[in-house]
């Protein structure tokens, strides 16, 4: 924080329109500095007229490398630009400084903010938004973005003197962080997933640890004890260490503890599910740093039905229920909505094929009755579910699968998409996948 001077007076190329490269294009512009933006995709009209006005240069095209070479002083890199592309690649041999978005912002934040930095492989929405709202109801002055939507060059100028900085943070952004250091960390858990970006999950967990970076004794962990591989990952870090699904802070058929006082009575939580109450207890470790007032606590559980994608009702038809949990890119993901519910299950499982095993399923299937395979892996699901024994029906598309469902469904069954993978074969991102499959229920 406070280094502003470390991104005036150079020449900059930022790799990757999308929100977050727009958005430190503006914050970098007017400091004379000449910035250039390439992209493989033409730009939306408003955008490139305004980056224009701000004097950015735009290079459309394929062949981004060939921009790659040592008049370059600072080089910013879109989070889904792969570390081993040949594009970093080519930056690393000629030691130009390379950067991310939020790496860069993290610099023109004010010094006396307080920042809390939320990861894992799963449940980090969930958590983000709990805290957020929680924060909110108690009139702290709270900014929420990164991950979760709004990219922090993005909300640099909205950060006020002594407010409250939370993030959501990606293992694409942890990979390229440097400087930046939050005050508190949460890390939700850790479980194999985007290893076809990371290569291997040694990197993904190591990248994942940078969610610690510059801890000492002053800054907070919260951690997921149960968690075998949060734990491993954590060990040599330097921060206070706070663990949740311990004997200390915990839930269990009646409630959620914490500290050993029952804070909140599982009836009085809408949101159901063993990780929504880990989500819970991760986040009211967060939001206890603030206070802890019981009374908003109680009467935000009553009314918060989760986050869109996440395991979301949609809705009950003919007693059939209907759960959207697009978000479930990965095995473990998946493994979560299956231990939810204690009836038959109508699972359409599948999408881009990343080598995700679905073997991690195995001992979660007892209440699936019908699989209805998607996506890339397609054969690969309908092979899998025929070792299980599991009547299985190849899709290819949700529209298909889900044509197919209403004809088998019966009273008494959850329909739901826990897909276990990746959205991108077929979808921009998950989010579409989701508003997809609601639609289609929608019109039943």
């Amino acid at each position: 924080m406070g280094e502003k001077n470390m991104y005036e007076n150079k020449k900059i190329l930022v790799l990757g329109a999308a929100k977050s490269g727009i958005a430190i294009c503006k914050l970098l512009a007017g400091r004379n500095n000449d910035i250039t933006l390439s992209d493989i995709k033409e730009l939306k009209e408003d955008d490139r007229r305004e980056l224009e006005n701000l004097g950015i240069k735009l290079v459309i095209g394929e062949n981004q490398v060939s921009l790659i070479n040592e008049s370059w002083d600072l080089i910013v890199k879109n989070p889904a630009i792969m570390y081993t592309s040949e594009l970093v690649t080519k930056i690393n041999s000629k030691k130009i400084r390379l950067e991310n978005e939020m790496e860069i912002a993290y610099h023109f934040l004010p010094e006396d903010i307080t920042i809390i930095g939320v990861t894992g492989s799963n449940g980090k929405t969930t958590t983000t938004t709990i805290i957020y709202e929680l924060l909110k109801r108690m009139k702290k002055n709270v900014v929420l973005g990164g991950n979760i939507g709004t990219p922090l060059a993005e909300l640099v100028s909205k950060v006020e003197s002594k407010s409250i900085l939370l993030l959501e943070i990606s293992d694409h952004q942890l990979v390229d962080f440097q400087d930046f250091k939050t005050d508190i960390s949460v890390l939700t858990n850790v479980c194999p997933t985007h290893l076809d970006y990371h290569g291997t999950y040694d990197h993904y967990k190591n990248t994942k640890k940078n969610i610690f970076n510059h801890h000492s004794g002053n800054s907070i962990a919260i951690i997921n004890k149960k968690d075998r591989d949060s734990l491993e990952i954590t060990e040599s870090i330097l921060s206070q260490k706070i663990y949740f699904n311990d004997n200390d802070i915990y839930f269990d058929e009646t409630g959620i503890y914490i500290h050993q006082k029952r804070i909140l009575d599982l009836c009085d939580i809408k949101l159901k599910g063993i990780h929504n109450y880990e989500n819970i207890l991760s986040a009211l470790l967060v939001v206890e740093r603030f206070g802890l007032d019981e009374k908003i606590i109680k009467d935000f559980f009553q009314e918060f039905g989760g986050v869109e994608h996440r395991l979301e009702y949609v809705r009950n038809v003919n007693d059939v229920l209907f759960y959207n949990d697009s978000k479930a890119t990965n095995p473990t993901a998946t493994i979560t909505a299956l231990k939810t519910f204690k009836k038959p299950i109508l699972l359409i499982l599948g999408g881009m094929e990343r080598n995700q095993d679905f073997n991690e399923l195995n001992d979660y299937l007892g209440y699936v009755k019908e699989i209805f395979a998607i996506g890339t892996v397609t054969k690969r699901v309908k092979a899998y579910a025929d070792e299980r024994k599991i009547s299985c029906h190849e899709c290819y598309t949700l529209k298909s699968a889900l044509e197919e469902i209403v004809t088998y469904m019966k009273s008494g069954d959850v329909v739901l998409l826990s897909t276990a993978s990746a959205s991108q074969d077929q979808y921009q991102k998950f989010e579409d996948r989701g508003n997809e499959f609601k639609n289609f229920v929608a019109k039943l």
